[in-house]
């Protein structure tokens, strides 16, 4: 479904990505861990180019993502992005945030937009919230709706970008339970993420980077058991020293 093929990014001088290169299969769930500033964050948002690169390829179902010819708004459509920062509109309620896109960029008419925001909303566990505002949600169910919106254009992938790191801790369990059912259900996912206990569940595979190179990727069996490279190993001993 997505492949890097030797992906390389500077921002000047300094070299983010260096020659990435792997796959994500159809329905497969692959979390990208790693140190801050390894680059995790900068690849996921290379998929739907907002990030740019400056040599090799990324393709997604067959689509060349950097080809200057990709009518870039229609390309997004087809990949749900749910950033660290939920970015809902504050002057809309829940329902019209999830059906904001479906109207105006797949030219849905309103009461078949608001039925799937709906179905939606109920499907994150949020529809007895549809009327209320950003303002008044928590962070979790604002994270909540935030995912529904993506799912709303019907996107055969999904990327997070450290969707629970702006939450209190009591709040992330609800997200990431949402995100388990789309797992479960199937969707393809590609995940920055620093909950472990997440990749271990959940996780096809498991992409470890450091200083913009994938130094390894496994099994969340193989990588949490045994990892191969020094690297990852100081890593786990990090974490699990925390």
């Amino acid at each position: 479904m997505i492949r890097f093929s030797k992906v390389n990014k500077w921002y000047g001088t300094y070299h983010a990505l260096v020659e990435i290169s792997q796959e994500v299969g159809k329905g497969e769930v692959v979390v990208v861990c790693g140190p801050s500033g390894s680059g995790k964050s900068t690849l996921i948002r290379t998929v739907n180019r907002l990030e740019e690169i400056q040599k090799g390829e990324i393709t997604l179902d067959g689509t060349d993502v950097h080809d200057k010819s990709v009518d870039l708004n229609h390309f997004r459509t087809k990949v749900g992005f749910v950033f660290q920062q939920f970015n809902l509109f504050p002057h809309m309620s829940a329902v019209d945030n999830v059906c904001l896109a479906p109207i105006k960029v797949l030219g849905k008419s309103k009461a078949e937009a608001k039925r799937r925001a709906m179905a939606l909303l109920e499907r994150v566990g949020l529809a007895h919230k549809a009327s209320s505002y950003p303002q008044q949600l928590s962070g979790g169910q604002q994270q909540r709706v935030a995912i529904a919106r993506a799912l709303a254009m019907e996107p055969p992938v999904m990327l997070f970008d450290e969707p629970t790191s702006a939450l209190d801790p009591e709040m992330v369990g609800e997200v990431l339970n949402v995100m388990k059912s789309l797992a479960r259900d199937g969707m393809t996912m590609m995940c920055v993420t620093h909950e472990m206990n997440f990749a271990r569940e959940v996780a096809n595979r498991v992409w470890f980077m450091d200083h913009g190179q994938l130094i390894e990727t496994g099994t969340p069996q193989a990588f949490f058991s045994n990892p191969t490279s020094d690297r990852a190993k100081r890593f786990l001993s990090e974490i699990g020293s925390h």
